[in-house]
């Protein structure tokens, strides 16, 4: 096997691209991920809570947080900031985006802002509304994976190689 050098970090980074490739689907589809389950709460929150598959209990309550008044933030219900922020970043992950330098950094602060907007929300069902939703945590690991994935691709392959 043999490697070459990052351009981005000077890394050697292995030729035989396995690795590389699923560090160039694993943003995708934690994106496709994140979609699905931002669409499906997003059609629950404009129809009745009692779609919601969720249990619940004390801790455990998605009704509680989707019902909340903390689901909406500006009048846009949480939900769809979601699905809008999981169209932008499908869009930003496919195989050909990875080849515009100019995205690099886009993708990168897209999900840094949702990483904080995760850490907001997880305060919220903690400290507010006292209930967390299992669906609502879906997302919100999909959504650290998700830079998590985004830094490792950015940095283990040069964008113009792909």
């Amino acid at each position: 096997m043999s490697t070459r050098t990052s351009a981005t970090t000077g890394a050697a980074v292995a030729r035989d691209g396995s690795a590389a490739r699923r560090w160039l689907t694993a943003p995708f589809l934690l994106s496709v991920v994140g979609l699905a389950i931002s669409v499906y709460l997003t059609v629950e929150h404009f129809t009745t809570p009692a779609i919601l598959a969720c249990p619940e209990g004390a801790t455990v309550n998605c009704a509680k947080v989707t019902s909340s008044p903390y689901a909406t933030l500006f009048g846009v219900p949480v939900a769809v900031l979601g699905l809008v922020f999981f169209v932008a970043m499908t869009a930003l992950t496919v195989p050909a985006a990875w080849r515009v330098p100019a995205l690099t950094w886009v993708r990168v602060g897209a999900c840094a802002v949702g990483v904080v907007m995760v850490l907001y929300l997880v305060w919220v069902e903690l400290f507010r509304v006292n209930a967390i939703c299992l669906w609502c945590t879906g997302v919100h690991v999909v959504t650290v994976a998700l830079l998590v994935a985004v830094l490792w691709r950015m940095t283990s392959r040069p964008v113009d190689q792909d």
